[in-house]
């Protein structure tokens, strides 16, 4: 006899939340069935295996298929089944977690089974993916009206569940159904102006949304499909230019995650060809790490890194993370709380049981959990990364190419924290090295001059830039290494790291006394007095300009540098005043500059013998524009400078 019972006020709320509210996606529905019938099966098998033999294992699938014409989609499983009651408490009561019962009922079962029945259960455990009362009510997303054919694995009796999700459903006793298992029948809703729910029913539709989301559950599911095949002829030969429609089961879906084999039982190929079909890249992937985790937080990940930089990583469209599983179910795409902003550029999957999800499986709620999770891979990520560099330095310097400046980005975004991590990363060009050879910083330390006490390095526009300049010239001469910064985040990098190894960084191209000798001090001292003149003039010429004109010990063949107080560069003062944030105070970094000057030059010595003060100052707006062409920067006042030039050679031409 058909019975009519009422949802619970509670869960005729629930239910119009879940159908109108909750899922944002429709097309989940289907992840959410297929979920149930893997729970079912899961249930099924594990009773099966600590039954003494008294319930028989099955060969287990999950069957699809729909009618076009009847608008109606069918999931089968030959799984636990349920009964009467169990249709009540967890289809009728909707926030009810059948699932969650069940765990609850077999966990001590399983403690006081036997030692042969431990191993038996150990192979395969309970795997249970989601709450079935909840995952099912999706459907009516889609569905007008649903009806499930039931029968539970130890009862005699099947049952008939009917509703169309609004305030009633129905159960009756169906004798028809002889095994156990679950058949669930959506009747599709009408298309409207904004969905087309007519697109479920066919073959290529179904397929997608299987392999999106349900392509990695553990049992088989198995769907009629149409493909068009050559026609033969009586002898079995193809007859050429004629197909027929042809239909085969075939299995949508691949099962076991690349992310769960053994490492060792996948080949190259095989993660190649996952990767570039997973993450839609024409190339292999730089490298890749299988991540498997057990322990207070369980899970699984394959990362890749890939062997260039994503076409749209600089972009502000460009989304970072990886894509988050449950147990095997996909769950969302480019999940961000995984992976840290400066190693955006990664790819790959992470599988756990330990998300806490809410009831639609769309949110995560329990971000600790994501916390840990990206603690580990951000250190397993940087493991690796050491571990190539160290054993195949050629190959890591190609990785260093396409994405070291985000390993810098790392240290400087981070204020620092994260120097220990990744200093050792690190790699330079370097005034000792080849142009295209590297140095780390552990190298640059160990190589250094006897009383060497800190990294000396500069930063330019280019290392063809870098090379011109004359505060170079002093370290040519003693042979110590200065490493070249060519890129903007370089010196912010270094600044924030302060030392390294406790050796402190210098950029040589620094106002800084602290190196020189007492000789040295006193030298300059006595020559600054004694051309007090000469200097007064260049400094009132370069007012607003430069902060002071003095004489140099950098220098050997050139005549002149320019410097810069204060820990900021030419380059820093550049990297800031065009960021777009600094754009309302562009002199907020303002680097302070000093001109200095080669005594010993030909050139000085020349200008410290004129008696036009005039003249002087014209010298000197030419020596500093000198200077600044040699770092790379263009000249402010290119009249001046040329009138200046022109003048000058004029007045020497007509001596």
């Amino acid at each position: 006899m058909k019975e009519t019972k009422e949802f619970e006020t509670e869960s005729k709320q629930l239910l119009n939340l879940m159908i109108n509210s909750i899922y944002t996606n429709k097309e989940i529905f289907l992840r959410e069935l297929i979920s149930n019938a893997s729970d079912a099966i899961d249930k099924y098998k594990y009773i099966a295996l600590n039954s003494d033999n008294k319930y028989p294992l099955k060969d287990f699938a999950i069957e699809l298929s729909y009618d076009k014409d009847a608008k109606v989609i069918t999931i089968k499983d030959n799984g636990v089944g349920m009964n009467k009651e169990d249709l009540i408490n967890d289809l009728g009561t909707i926030a009810r977690s059948g699932s969650k019962d069940f765990i609850n009922k077999f966990a001590n079962a399983k403690k006081e089974a036997d030692a042969e029945k431990k191993e038996a259960s150990k192979e395969e455990e309970l795997n249970i993916i989601g709450q079935f009362g909840v995952g099912f009510y999706s459907a009516f997303m889609v569905a007008k009206d649903i009806t499930v054919l039931t029968k539970k694995y130890d009862s005699d009796e099947g049952f008939k569940f009917e509703s169309d999700g609004v305030k009633t459903y129905t159960i009756e006793s169906d004798d028809s159904i002889k095994d156990s298992g679950t058949t669930i029948i959506l009747k599709l809703k009408d298309n409207s102006d904004n969905e087309d729910y007519d697109r479920y029913l066919n073959d290529y539709e179904i397929e997608e949304l299987v392999k999106k989301y349900s392509d990695y559950i553990r049992y088989p599911i198995k769907m009629e499909v149409t493909t068009k095949k050559e026609k033969l002829d009586k002898d079995g030969k193809p007859i050429d230019g004629q197909y027929e429609d042809v239909k085969d089961i075939k299995t949508l879906n691949s099962m076991v995650p690349l992310w769960k084999k053994n490492k060792k039982d996948v080949t190259d190929e095989e993660l190649a060809n996952f990767y570039k079909a997973k993450f839609s890249d024409y190339s292999d992937p730089f490298t890749s790490l299988f991540i498997n985790v057990d322990g207070v937080i369980s899970y699984n990940a394959l990362v890749f890194i890939p062997s260039h930089a994503p076409y749209n990583l600089y972009s502000e469209n460009y989304e970072k993370g990886l894509d988050l599983y449950s147990k095997g179910i996909f769950i969302k795409e480019k999940c961000k709380e995984l992976v840290p902003d400066y190693l955006k550029f990664i790819k790959g999957v992470v599988d756990s049981e330990d998300f806490d999800l809410n009831i639609s499986r769309e949110m995560l709620q329990n971000s600790p959990v994501l916390r840990r999770i990206n603690d580990n891979i951000e250190k397993k990520v940087i493991e690796k990364l050491k571990e190539i560099k160290d054993s195949d330095f050629k190959k890591y310097v190609e990785f260093y190419k396409n994405f070291g400046d985000h390993l810098k980005f790392g240290i400087y975004s981070s204020f620092g924290s994260k120097k220990e991590l990744l200093q050792d990363l690190l790699i330079f060009h370097s005034l000792n090295s080849k142009d295209d050879e590297f140095v780390s910083l552990k190298d640059y330390k160990a190589k250094m001059k006897e009383g060497q006490k800190e990294i000396y390095y500069v930063s330019g526009k280019s290392l063809d830039a870098i090379k011109l300049l004359p505060q170079l010239e002093k370290y040519k001469k003693s042979g110590i290494d200065v490493l070249f910064l060519i890129e903007n985040i370089d010196e912010f990098a270094l600044s924030m790291m302060k030392d390294y190894d406790k050796v402190e960084f210098k950029n040589i191209t620094n106002e800084s006394s602290e190196d020189l000798s007492s000789e040295e001090k006193d030298k300059l001292t006595t020559l600054e007095a004694e051309n007090k003149r000469i200097l007064d003039n260049l400094t009132e010429s370069l007012k607003g300009k430069v902060d002071k004109v003095t004489f140099s010990t950098k220098l050997v063949d050139s005549p002149v540098c320019i410097t810069t107080k204060d820990n900021y560069s030419l380059n820093m003062e550049e990297t800031l005043k065009n960021d777009p944030s600094n754009k309302a105070n562009p002199d907020l970094y303002k680097a302070t500059k000093v001109l200095e000057i080669n005594p010993d030059h030909e050139l000085f010595k020349a200008i410290s013998k004129l008696t036009n003060d005039d003249e002087i100052k014209k010298y000197g707006k030419l020596l500093y524009d000198e200077a600044m062409l040699l770092e790379g920067f263009d000249v402010d006042d290119k009249s001046s400078f040329v009138n200046n030039l022109n003048e000058l050679m004029l007045k020497n031409i007509n001596k």
